[in-house]
């Protein structure tokens, strides 16, 4: 049932946050149109602490953030300002380019806070990479839900058993399943990529456990997975393929060239930074990263 297991990885963002890096693997570096996925936390911030992601571009996908703790205050050079609570969706793509930064409101940060959540990013098809960069907020009243014995999701985007979230650019699923203890949930096997991130607790995958921090690959055909003892949080996700991508720093795109121009676009100060926070950035690598992914297998 299972192809390979990702487990995360830990890498300091800065600004007070250290993420759990799933993908790209060395191995896998896409699971169906999904290039990048985070697990921000759980952390802890103690008053007067936050996370303060300071103003950087993307071209070439849209990124997805979602949380189970916490809050991030989103600025964009759209003008956007928006403020992500457990349970919603923000949906930002960038397109041609776009510049974005996330905070911590100073009066949450006065009180300090909790933070648990994930941020994927998905990869444009060819035909959209340079679509017009937009932004979308969903609130949790929004976004379908379902219920069968033991198991409650979330469609956060995608189609996933008929009911769909926030609208992608090809065929997709991303999900936030929750299952109780002695429980078994089936995957659907509609797509041609799928994978399970384990955010908490283990799930029984066959007669392969998986612990939180990893990603289960799945094989193509019936899946099923069950708890034990104690529940499981799981983000479920996919799709069909869109073909390679380039990865560099904040820039996906499936030409070098196009990342090339991206690079020298952010050096020389003509990708504007977001109006309500523009009072500093993070610069271009120097010297620049190598290629992604970079961990070992």
């Amino acid at each position: 049932m299972i192809d390979l297991i990702i487990p995360a990885r830990k890498k300091d963002l800065g600004g007070g946050l250290e993420v759990g890096r799933v993908l790209p693997f060395a191995r896998r570096r896409m699971v169906g149109p999904f290039v990048f996925l985070d697990h921000m936390g759980p952390a802890d911030f103690a008053p007067g602490e936050g996370v303060d992601v300071r103003p950087h571009p993307h071209i070439g996908l849209s990124t997805v953030s979602y949380l189970f703790e916490g809050e991030l205050y989103h600025h964009d050079n759209l003008g956007t300002m928006q403020v992500i609570v457990p349970g919603e969706v923000n949906w930002m793509t960038a397109g041609r380019g776009i510049v974005h930064s996330e905070r911590t409101r100073p009066e949450v940060r006065a009180k300090g806070l909790r933070m648990d959540g994930i941020q994927a990013w998905v990869a444009l098809p060819k035909e959209a990479e340079e679509t017009a960069p937009a932004f979308t907020h969903l609130g949790a009243k929004v976004l379908p839900r379902f219920t069968e014995a033991g198991a409650s999701g979330t469609v956060i985007a995608g189609d996933f058993l008929g009911l769909a979230g926030a609208p992608g650019f090809s065929p997709l699923f991303y999900v936030h399943l929750d299952l109780a203890p002695l429980s078994r949930f089936a995957m659907p096997d509609d797509y041609a990529e799928r994978a399970v991130y384990v955010a908490k607790g283990r799930v029984l995958i066959g007669e392969v456990v998986v612990e939180a921090g990893n990603m289960a690959v799945l094989a193509p055909g019936p899946v099923a997975l069950e708890t034990e003892e104690k529940p499981a949080r799981l983000m479920l996700l996919g799709g069909e393929p869109v073909g390679e991508r380039h990865i560099w720093w904040n820039f996906v795109s499936s030409s070098l060239d196009r990342i090339e121009e991206a690079k020298k676009e952010w050096k020389a100060g003509r990708m504007p930074l977001p109006p309500s926070d523009n009072g500093e950035f993070i610069p271009l690598p120097d010297p620049p990263p190598p290629p992604a992914p970079t961990d070992p297998v």
